[in-house]
């Protein structure tokens, strides 16, 4: 996560915000982590339920409650929403399952991150993937998320900054 400031602060100076689920605050505590953090870490919110979801970051409710929560769409519906949350940016967000849930027909844990990069009120590029963590304990899925996330976030940032 050492390039992750580097790539922030190049010009344009970018901000990010998280939204998160799953992970419940191990993406920001990765982030904060780094040495100079607050120079672009605007802040995050750790939305659990559907209500905090819809209240704090603008998803779809009906969408939402469809899936469980979990979902592409939900996932890229938090990022936007951390965005707008904090006027960062970016904004990474993360939704999932951090262990089975045979009632719900999940077998293994799985989540999806979302990324979202915001200009002026516009958005210029949104990305999600989807990140399975077969046989994973609760604590270990939600690092393996918040990697997960992380490094799709470095990624991107080289591919502008190229």
């Amino acid at each position: 996560m050492i390039e992750l400031k580097p790539l922030m602060l190049q010009q344009p100076w970018l901000t990010l915000a998280v939204a998160e689920s799953l992970t419940c605050g191990h993406v920001q505590a990765r982030v904060g982590a780094i040495s100079g953090a607050s120079d672009f870490l605007l802040g995050g919110i750790t939305a659990y339920t559907l209500d905090e979801k819809v209240r704090h970051l603008g998803v779809n409710r009906a969408a939402a409650r469809r899936v469980d929560c979990v979902s592409a769409r939900v996932a890229r519906e938090m990022a936007l929403g951390a965005c707008r949350l904090f006027g960062s940016d970016l904004g990474l967000a993360t939704t999932g399952y951090a262990e089975p849930s045979p009632a719900k027909g999940v077998k293994a844990p799985f989540a999806w991150w979302a990324l979202a990069h915001v200009r002026r009120g516009r958005t210029v590029a949104l990305r999600s993937g989807r990140v399975e963590c077969p046989g994973a304990a609760r604590v270990e899925t939600q690092a393996m998320v918040a990697a997960a996330a992380l490094t799709e976030l470095v990624e991107y940032l080289r591919q502008i900054r190229a």
